[in-house]
């Protein structure tokens, strides 16, 4: 069994004030966040995606197996090769494999089958689910809390983006096997959601919708 080590916590606190005029800045800077369905192909240097990766890697996990992976692509060849794979998945979505209550409920976002922003957006995040791992020799590891650890991590790679000035989109056709083998990851590995990152396009529009006010998603008691 592994031995319980301790070390100091790094923790440098603000002055209330300070806390309160932080959170403030970092709500009204993911207030602008927004979906993004049409991208600019203007190159994003890689160095801002390796950042934001690093810092999803920062995220709280089940007894820290830090059960993600990152596919982070950009070659042209392989990300035409994920929208026709997207795309084939979204046709039969769309003709009925979603049913009518799940289309209507999609209907005032306007999306539909085509997937451009698979190969025009700069940059293709997979994100892979850890369904378990192996030990230094090689026997099979349980995984815990992986969905709630990858979607925790899949957030912070979110906000750091959008806080490096760049857009996102959470594409996730289903289903997803065809990624394990574009991206070349094993059996024991999930796709979960494939982040499109890149510049909005000139003259990009975004669905005239909102988010639900504070007193409509929290309680205080």
């Amino acid at each position: 069994m592994n031995a319980y080590v301790t070390m100091p916590l790094a923790f440098q606190g603000l002055p209330e004030e300070e806390m309160k005029a932080q959170a403030l800045r970092f709500l009204e800077t993911m207030r602008t966040r927004r979906t993004v369905r049409d991208y600019s192909d203007r190159p994003v240097p890689r160095e801002i995606i390796e950042a934001a990766v690093a810092t999803a890697g920062t995220a709280p996990s089940g007894a820290n197996q830090q059960p993600w992976t990152f596919v982070c692509i950009s070659d042209p060849l392989i990300k035409r090769k994920i929208r026709e794979g997207a795309e084939e998945e979204e046709r039969a979505f769309y003709a009925g494999r979603a049913g009518e209550e799940w289309l209507g409920a999609l209907a005032h976002l306007g999306t539909d089958e085509h997937k451009p922003f698979l190969d025009t957006a700069p940059w293709l995040i997979a994100i892979f689910a850890q369904r378990w791992g192996y030990d230094a020799e090689g026997c099979k590891v349980k995984h815990y809390y992986v969905p709630e650890s990858v979607g925790i991590a899949a957030g912070f790679l979110i906000a750091s983006l959008h806080q490096a000035g760049l857009a996102t989109l959470t594409h996730t056709p289903a289903p997803m096997n065809f990624l394990n083998e574009l991206c070349g990851r094993p059996d024991n590995e999930k796709a979960l959601i494939l982040l499109v990152v890149g510049y909005p396009a000139e003259g990009c529009v975004v669905p005239a919708i909102g988010k639900k006010p504070l007193e409509e998603i929290a309680s205080f008691l």
